[in-house]
């Protein structure tokens, strides 16, 4: 947004002190009101072209569906809002400060020694920029090369950069879940739990740790929050704490840890044990359960995941109690008898309610819970029989069958189904996964009815992940035809999107250099990127254009001029857009890794694309300039648009121009 207003600024200030009387005098106190008016004038359409192009490459985010949709719909309505009004700023109230508080440049007096070094050196990057410049239009095919390069270059890595879904977050906090055999009894479950929190206790990172038993239907499952010590204590992040708790809670016998990072953006509201989740469905309960731990040991094989885990409890001891009709029947029981017998021993039955003063006791009916614990406490129970009432042993009335049952059978959209879930090994991202699990599932032979498919974040991923290229090319078909109308031109439009490729390589190098994924925050930044990096061409085109069509310049002497007057407002905009976003990439503290991602694409996109598109912009120019005066017919050599109307409203503009080109020159 401030490339506007440095734009809008530098251009006014440009011309401060340059008499532009139409009597030829020099009015002092008329200078600054003039100046702005010139500045403006001359960069007036640049603004709004960088404004209303910036502003297209939304339009996609906003009609974008689905819940990436509703996660870029606020981004893009702020960044489309914010754009629009620095427009309008730029254009408005920028003029107005400038030609109030600025002065002529024979009232500034001298100027310092810092300002004086800051201009001798722009000036020698001039001078260089200068030679360099004269030898890249000496040698166009290298260039035009170097720009074919960059284009396959951007497709090349984009398909080999490591992608995925949001950064991995350090908020501070760890979930855990705990699970032990499904036989195991609730004080059991517990005392481990206990001693698995204080192995975690001890760890030098860990703050505080609550632990609860019973998190899930089932008594073998239990929950730890452990929260670490902040960012500026602890010497490891989260997702290292995770991997040395793992080692070090193999201590404790009978029970296992699962860890996973808290995120701030957290999709979908399936409990799992790690962080993403894989999902198997069939109508048959026993083919399910039968290829569960099938696929679980193929995935547990790859080495792009880790703790590898799922839901499936099939082998909790079952006992079955079958009554003989015949037994109860000569001692005169009844079934409902025998039913009430076993729930007054173990169903907590409520059997009276003691009323107080202030509050009300339940009376529970229980066997002591020691006898809860152990099947042979069903020896010691009897019935009373109806007939006479003599107590007779359950054992004589029933027979006991050993089996083994699932503690619970999960439904995902009606059906059954069991959930794998992963954490990703560390050097992999989470596409590299995806692509993984996806070549594991087309080597299975399993039957037609067992369905796979993702879930919660990974499912989001994988839709997001097959609609990224549409979504950029939406952006830049949308910049296109904004550009197009503006210019009214086929050809222009597409000098200015020639300096996307090198913004999408610097983005891309930058990630992969400093070990990020392609995020769909690295997205949003590329998304950004095809909106600021256009604004170096938009800059030199309209000032070329205007060479062109009103003072009768050659495309190559139109942009050779082009090049050099705007060369400082370029480099201005730039530095103001880059170092708007290095704090971004260079951002710490708690969360800082989902935001680092969008500023490293950002600033590595400027980098390489502000170098590169001084020297292939001026060629690609060149060259659609001549293909578009071989398309255009001979007798429509005349050109109408928006630069020869501008022209026709400020004629000392080119005057001006011209004199500040061959002070340059």
């Amino acid at each position: 947004m401030q490339v506007d207003l440095v734009a809008s600024g530098f251009f006014i200030r440009r011309y401060r002190g340059v008499a532009i009387s139409s009597e030829g005098g020099r009015d002092q106190a008329k200078l600054p009101l003039q100046a702005a008016l010139v500045g403006s004038r001359e960069i007036g359409f640049t603004i709004v072209s960088m404004t209303l192009s910036l502003t297209a490459v939304f339009i996609p985010l906003l009609l974008m569906g689905g819940l990436i949709g509703r996660l870029f719909r606020e981004f893009a309505v702020t960044v489309s809002m914010a754009i629009i009004i620095s427009g309008v700023v730029s254009l408005t109230l920028t003029p107005m400060m400038c030609a109030w508080l600025l002065r002529p440049r024979e009232a500034e007096g001298k100027e310092g020694r810092i300002v004086t070094a800051l201009e001798r050196a722009f000036q020698r990057t001039l001078d260089c920029y200068t030679a360099s410049l004269r030898w890249s239009l000496r040698h166009r095919l290298f260039i035009i090369g170097l720009m074919a390069a960059t284009m396959a270059a951007t497709v090349y890595l984009y398909i080999v950069i490591p992608k995925g879904f949001f950064p991995q977050q350090d908020n501070g906090t760890i979930q855990g879940t705990t699970e032990a055999a499904q036989d195991i009894s609730y004080a059991a479950m517990v005392e481990r739990v206990h001693e698995l929190a204080k192995v975690v206790m001890a760890d030098p990172d860990v703050g505080t740790v609550y632990y609860w038993v019973g998190a899930n239907p089932t008594v073998n499952t239990g929950r730890l929050m452990i929260d670490l010590k902040p960012l500026a204590e602890r010497k490891a992040t989260a997702t290292e704490v995770i991997n040395r708790l793992r080692r070090a809670t193999l201590v404790v016998p009978g029970i296992a840890l699962f860890g996973r990072a808290r995120q701030d953006v957290q999709i979908g509201a399936r409990v799992s044990k790690t962080q993403y989740q894989y999902t198997l469905q069939d109508p048959n309960v026993a083919e399910l359960f039968q290829w569960a731990p099938i696929v679980l040991a193929k995935l547990a094989a790859l080495p792009q995941l880790q703790d590898v885990t799922g839901d499936l409890q099939a082998t909790a001891p079952r006992m079955m109690l079958k009554i003989d009709r015949a037994a109860i029947g000569r001692f005169g029981i009844t079934p409902q008898a025998i039913d009430d017998t076993l729930y007054d021993a173990f169903g907590q039955r409520q059997v009276a309610t003691i009323f107080g003063q202030l509050n009300q006791r339940r009376v529970i009916l229980e066997v002591t819970p020691s006898y809860q614990e152990n099947a042979s406490s069903l020896t010691k129970l009897y019935v009373r029989s109806t007939t006479n009432g003599q107590l007779v042993p359950l054992s004589a009335l029933t027979k006991n069958e050993i089996s083994v049952s699932p503690l619970t059978i999960n439904h995902t959209d009606q059906f059954p189904s069991v959930t794998l879930s992963f954490n990703l090994a560390p050097g992999y991202s989470l596409g590299d996964a995806v692509a993984a699990i996806g070549d594991l599932e087309r080597t299975l032979a399993k039957p037609a009815t067992l369905t796979a498919r993702f879930q919660g974040s990974a499912k989001v991923f994988e839709t997001s992940l097959a609609t990224q290229p549409y979504l950029i090319a939406a952006a830049i078909i949308a910049v296109y035809i904004v550009l197009g109308i503006l210019y009214e031109s086929f050809i222009h439009p597409i000098t200015i999107l020639s300096t996307l490729p090198s913004a999408g390589v610097g983005a891309f190098l930058a990630l992969m250099v400093l070990h990020y994924d392609f995020s769909l925050i690295a997205l949003i930044g590329v998304i950004l990127l095809v909106g600021i990096v256009k604004k170096n061409a938009i800059m030199m085109i309209d000032f070329a254009l205007v060479g062109e069509r009103s003072r009768k310049l050659t495309a190559e002497k139109s942009i050779y001029e082009a090049r050099l007057m705007r060369y400082r407002p370029i480099m201005m905009t730039t530095m103001a857009a880059l170092l708007g976003g290095l704090p971004l990439a260079l951002g710490a503290g708690a969360g800082s890794e989902l935001r680092r991602p969008l500023g490293i694409a950002i600033v590595g996109g400027l980098l390489l694309s502000q170098f590169l598109t001084l020297y292939t912009t001026p060629v690609i120019y060149i060259y659609l300039s001549r293909l578009g005066d071989w398309i255009r017919p001979a007798g429509d050599r005349t050109i109408h648009g928006h630069a020869s109307k501008r022209q026709a409203a400020a004629p000392d503009l080119s005057r001006i121009a011209e004199s500040a080109a061959d002070r340059i020159a």
